[in-house]
């Protein structure tokens, strides 16, 4: 069984679902579906807490477990994204070599657009190859606040 509960953030309304074991997704919400029941639980209690402090710059990586759902090439790339340091950024170009198929550029932005639990697996982290911020599933503004926050509080 899942559990979702819905927090108002620094950077916007977000939901955080867990299946019991594992945080599995993190949504950005817009404000109709704010008032939405929820079944706050440990576990999500632990994860915004370490999100608050990671937008806060108190942190700078996550001690979470994860369930991300995807196909095998798609954990193969949130699994790298994971690797990009706090406060540093990869281009779709950097992450395709990583994985193993340096032509995969595009199947990369593909995985980071599916990426289920966006800011702990950080696929606001990689950006264009011309430097430019490109797509993200919060919209270019989140992107930018959370690429600030790891610039202002990088230790």
């Amino acid at each position: 069984m899942e559990n979702v509960y819905y927090y108002n953030t620094k950077i916007g309304k977000i939901s955080i679902v867990e299946n019991g074991a594992a945080i599995t997704k993190i949504c950005f919400v817009n404000k109709d579906e704010l008032n939405v029941e929820g079944n706050e639980t440990e576990l999500l209690r632990k994860a915004i807490k370490q999100l608050e402090e990671f937008f806060e710059g108190e942190r700078n990586c996550f001690d979470l477990p994860l369930a991300p759902k995807g196909t095998e090439f798609q954990r193969k790339v949130w699994s790298a994204l994971q690797e990009i340091p706090f406060g540093e950024t990869r281009s779709y170009g950097e992450i395709a070599q990583i994985v193993g198929n340096e032509k995969a550029a595009r199947a990369v932005g593909m995985a980071n657009n599916k990426n289920p639990i966006p800011i702990i697996i950080p696929c606001h982290r990689v950006i264009g190859a011309n430097g430019k911020l490109v797509g993200y599933a919060g919209g270019l503004n989140i992107k930018e606040k959370l690429l600030k926050i790891e610039k202002d509080y990088k230790r």
